[in-house]
């Protein structure tokens, strides 16, 4: 039986082995099929019948290897055969199946480390007082370990957060987490400061917007509409007369793509959206300034 293991598991190797070399040696070959019904190529045809073999011999050896363990048990039996007990079983009182399954511990008993009731007798200690006694039943193993793991981890607890600086408390996490948030909403409207479009642009009254586009007319338009906006070449922008418009949108558009036949040049590529959108507010905030010397109006009157 051994040598017909040992012959299987030696054809099994042998097998593998013959299928990676045929495997790779058809690699490169291809058989034409001959009958209308062929598998494909010679190399997945090999293949499937190789790995048919290899499962073949493999069931083979797990059969005598079965085979074999039966074999040395019957003849191990044969050659010591187990006395036969003809003694009739004893039947239990019920009292006595009870008490037989008392004395099994449960897997929470053994798991608590409790001890049955009856065997309390047995872990009485000596003293007692006022008709109590204690039990010598010491906490489970895992229960105290347990407990001391708790200490450990508090102690590093303890000295991480309360002694190195390591850890971060509520406190500091915080303020860290607050100062992040800030650093995100600042970059998100800087980012989206620069996607203004005349669609998009909105009025406001913001002093920081306002101040931006005092700087940015002081700038560049100062020359053709005058210090106080009250109008030189171009025309008067603090009455209720406009050219083009004078809602924020207007005048957004106004500024970034010019007016070519009257002047009026493209500032779309000089100046970003936010400061097109900061002058144009800032134009907006000075109606009814009633500037010295202002130019007649020009334009179709705007509410």
């Amino acid at each position: 039986m051994r040598r017909a293991i040992y012959t299987l598991g030696l054809l099994a190797l042998s097998t593998a082995v013959f299928s990676q070399e045929q495997a790779a040696a058809a690699d490169s070959v291809i058989v034409q099929p001959s009958t209308p019904g062929f598998l494909g190529t010679g190399s997945v045809a090999l293949d499937f019948l190789c790995v048919a073999i290899a499962l073949l011999v493999l069931i083979l050896l797990l059969v005598a290897l079965v085979l074999l363990n039966t074999f040395k048990k019957l003849s191990k039996e044969l050659a010591n055969p187990t006395p036969v007990n003809n003694e009739p079983e004893k039947m239990l009182e019920y009292y006595e199946w009870e008490a037989l399954q008392k004395s099994k511990p449960g897997i929470w008993s053994k798991i608590l480390g409790l001890k049955p009731l009856e065997e309390e007798k047995d872990i009485l200690l000596e003293h007692e007082f006022d008709g109590i006694s204690e039990l010598d039943n010491p906490t489970p193993a895992w229960f105290m370990w347990l407990f001391y793991a708790t200490i450990a981890i508090g102690a590093g607890y303890l000295f991480t957060y309360h002694f190195s600086g390591w850890g971060k408390l509520q406190e500091e996490e915080y303020v860290i987490e607050m100062d992040e948030a800030k650093a995100a909403k600042d970059a998100l409207l800087k980012g989206s400061a620069n996607n203004i479009d005349e669609n998009s642009v909105k009025e406001t009254t913001d002093k920081a917007a306002l101040s931006s586009g005092a700087v940015v007319y002081s700038a560049n338009c100062i020359a053709c509409h005058g210090d106080k906006a009250q109008g030189v070449v171009g025309p008067n922008l603090t009455d209720e007369y406009w050219l083009h418009g004078g809602t924020i949108n207007s005048v957004f558009k106004t500024i970034k793509y010019g007016v070519p036949d009257k002047g009026m040049v493209s500032w779309g590529k000089s100046l970003s959206p936010k400061q097109i959108s900061d002058v144009a507010n800032y134009i907006k905030s000075l109606k009814g300034s009633n500037p010295a010397n202002p130019k007649a109006p020009q334009g179709e009157k705007e509410g």
